[in-house]
Parts: C-alpha cells; sequence; structure tokens
C-alpha cells in the first residue's frame, strides 16, 4: 500500500510542477509584449507614423499577432513575434530620430550660409593692395624754413 500511496503523491507532485511550471512561463510572453507595447508607443510619439511608417506598421503588426498568440496560449510564437516587434519599433524610432537630426543639420547648415552671406555683404570690402588715396595737400606749402 506504501507504493500506491507513494506513486499517487509522486503523480500530483508532477501535476503540480507542471501546472506552476506553465504558470511560471505564461509571464514570458506577456513581458515581451509589454516591451514592445511599449517600444511602439516610443516609436509613434518620436513622429515614426510621418518618418517611418514601413517600419512602424510592421512593428504594430508583429505587436498585434503576439498578442493574438498569447491568447491562443501559443507561448514560442508570441515570444518570438514580440520579439520581431520590438526590433521594428526600435528601428522606426531610431529612422525617425535620424531624419529629424538631417532636417536638423541641413536647417543650420542654411542657418549659417545665410550669416555667411549677411557677414559678407555687410562688411566693407577689403581694400585692394595698390596706391594711396591723396590727401589734399595746403594750396601754398611752406617749409619750416619760410615762415
Amino acid at each position: 500500500m506504501n507504493t500506491a500511496k507513494s506513486i499517487t503523491l509522486t503523480a500530483a507532485g508532477v501535476a503540480l510542477a507542471a501546472a506552476l511550471g506553465g504558470c511560471a512561463a505564461s509571464p514570458i510572453p506577456n513581458e515581451k509584449i509589454a516591451v514592445a507595447q511599449a517600444s511602439v508607443e516610443r516609436a509613434e510619439r518620436s513622429g515614426a507614423q510621418e518618418l517611418a511608417p514601413v517600419d512602424l506598421a510592421s512593428a504594430r503588426d508583429k505587436l498585434q499577432r503576439a498578442q493574438k498568440a498569447a491568447s491562443d496560449h501559443d507561448a514560442r510564437p508570441a515570444i518570438v513575434l514580440a520579439e520581431q516587434a520590438n526590433v521594428d519599433a526600435e528601428l522606426a524610432e531610431a529612422t525617425a530620430q535620424e531624419h529629424r537630426s538631417h532636417q536638423a543639420e541641413q536647417q543650420l547648415e542654411a542657418s549659417l550660409d545665410a550669416l555667411r552671406r549677411q557677414s559678407q555683404s555687410d562688411s566693407p570690402p577689403a581694400a585692394a593692395p595698390g596706391p594711396q588715396p591723396l590727401t589734399p595737400q595746403p594750396a601754398n606749402p611752406q617749409t619750416p624754413e619760410q615762415q
């Protein structure tokens, strides 16, 4: 009888361990999905909708598919899709930031060019080497001896 009781307890322990293991595995897709969701939101705030629409759309699609897989208790595809969504969202954000940096660089260059042109037109032209202008001389120059 001890053997039957031992087998029953072992089976119950294995079932409990499996159930707990299933519960422990479940938060992983949810955590990955939360990270991907935050990345998508950051990309949206960075202007990716206008500056990197393809990458942002890909991130959104993969995030939605990851959420669907998680709700279907399909952990592995949910994790993979969430990680891909995160990468796509980060790419969209970086692309948007690169576009803004490039625009800022162009504006700075345009401002510098305008300042250069303004400083060239405001400053008197540099005197060319050559004869000095004549200064007016008195009509009857007197030397110190004549005075």
